[in-house]
């Protein structure tokens, strides 16, 4: 994406005021007209060579993955592994009131990386990012929408997993 002088200072100022990447996304549609992918952003903000603030977050208890993509240690055995059978990289099971995803050490057809996540609702969904960097749900219920509370902290635990396989 090329962008002008006056466009690069503004991608700039967001991400000095501390704005996240799904927001600068937004605001680069509202403000200047670009219709961009959330990968694009990350990508253009990498090429400006920008780091987009971490915002202080309280630490939970437990994570849902360690980053070798196992189960923590804060977790039950039995409720955190997937059975002995399992392929690797199945399906962690969530906390009450917490997002939980796994990524698939093999990505479904079509799609760089694929896996599944449980909202803090119970209710679960395969999720992958195609080739064009667009972000797919598939949930078990038809028609369901996670809590917007959850999206946000899905947004933030994807954007964790992916860059720990460097996307």
């Amino acid at each position: 994406m090329n962008l002008d002088d006056s466009q690069r200072k503004r991608v700039a100022e967001w991400i000095g005021q501390g704005l996240k990447l799904s927001e600068i996304q937004n605001r680069l549609n509202t403000e200047l007209g670009l219709s961009l992918t959330y990968i694009e952003v990350r990508l253009l903000v990498d090429d400006l060579k920008l780091t987009p603030k971490d915002i202080e977050r309280v630490k939970p208890a437990q994570s849902p993955l360690t980053a070798s993509g196992a189960p923590s240690t804060g977790t039950p055995p039995a409720a955190g592994k997937p059975p002995s059978g399992a392929p690797k990289g199945a399906e962690n099971s969530a906390a009450p009131g917490k997002v939980s995803l796994s990524v698939d050490t093999l990505a479904r057809s079509g799609a760089v990386v694929s896996g599944k996540v449980t909202f803090s609702d119970g209710n679960k969904a395969d999720r992958y990012l195609d080739q064009a960097g667009r972000l797919g749900l598939v949930s078990e219920k038809t028609g369901y929408r996670p809590p917007a509370a959850d999206v946000q902290d899905f947004q933030a635990a994807l954007e964790t997993e992916l860059s720990k396989i460097g996307l």
